[in-house]
């Protein structure tokens, strides 16, 4: 089998590995995200020695996923500092001349559950993570979902918790989901660190009202086949049962299916591929750029 290599460039950590076809991962090593002279010198010496044939890269956004666009392939409007308008594919093709896959991270996860994991054998998919941000990808007949750009989920309005009186900390829409529903909303709201509240303590109910709220839209709007929510707050895995009861309070009965009437417990779900989605999906991306050559 071909060796590919993949990048799952987040905003927190770079993880950089290689593998093969059928999405197996070989190696990988992750480093923390700090400036793009920094961090891309350690992608670009990770993969200095590995002859790869091909590599997919799956970053943080916004981003220009655009083929023929004079920005491909750069990070865009990005509030992270360093990294705005920044050229993430140019700076890897300039070292190594192999076909390179690119998309957002959440897009990469989504085809990586639709490959390799949840929601393989199905004809479509949506992958939400949540966690410093929110971001949602979609397979949709098969195909990574684009259009003007690519998907921005998480940046999506929802109604308010009655009782919620947080401004949200989105820098560009305030109360957005992401602003709303974010790892770093339920710590400033809170006063305590998300991964530090009791599994008892009403944040979860919270959080799980806007989560659902975001989860009913995307089933009227795109009607995937599978949910798959990862990032870190859903490592709390008190949130699945809330999320999927208010869904189904929220759908009150309009969308008539087994899945979300009787099987829930199988439609919305935690990754299969767990924490390899994300560098598991940028295989799958190597993969699609290598089939297009």
């Amino acid at each position: 089998m071909k060796l590919l290599g993949a990048i799952e460039a987040g905003g927190t950590k770079f993880v950089c590995g290689i593998g093969n076809e059928d999405g197996t991962i070989i190696e990988r090593i992750s480093f923390p995200t700090t400036t793009p002279e920094e961090t891309m010198g350690q992608v670009l010496d990770y993969f200095s020695t590995k002859n790869v044939e091909a590599i997919g890269l799956g970053a943080f956004g916004p981003i220009d996923p655009v083929l023929g666009s004079p920005t491909y392939g750069y990070i865009t409007t990005t509030p992270k500092p360093h990294w705005g308008q920044y050229n993430l594919v140019g700076t890897v093709a300039e070292h190594f001349n192999v076909p390179i896959g690119f998309d957002t991270d959440v897009n990469g996860a989504a085809l990586g559950e639709y490959k390799w994991g949840a929601a393989q054998g199905l004809d479509s998919c949506l992958y939400i993570t949540v966690g410093t941000g929110i971001g949602a990808g979609a397979v949709v007949g098969g195909k990574l979902v684009h259009g003007l750009s690519h998907p921005e989920m998480g940046h999506i309005l929802v109604r308010r918790h009655p009782e919620d009186t947080y401004e949200g900390f989105c820098p560009y829409h305030g109360d957005c989901l992401e602003g709303l529903a974010a790892g770093p909303a339920i710590g400033k709201r809170w006063g305590t660190p998300a991964g530090d509240l009791p599994i008892d303590h009403p944040a979860w109910e919270m959080e799980a009202h806007y989560l659902a709220h975001a989860l009913m839209n995307y089933v009227l709007i795109l009607s995937p086949q599978k949910i798959v929510m990862g990032g870190g707050v859903m490592k709390q895995s008190q949130l699945f049962p809330l999320i999927r009861t208010k869904l189904q309070e929220l759908l009150q009965g309009y969308v008539q299916h087994p899945a979300l009437n009787k099987d829930i417990d199988s439609y919305v779900v935690p990754p299969q591929l767990g924490d390899n989605a994300g560098l598991t999906g940028a295989l799958g991306l190597a993969k699609l750029a290598l089939d297009r050559e």
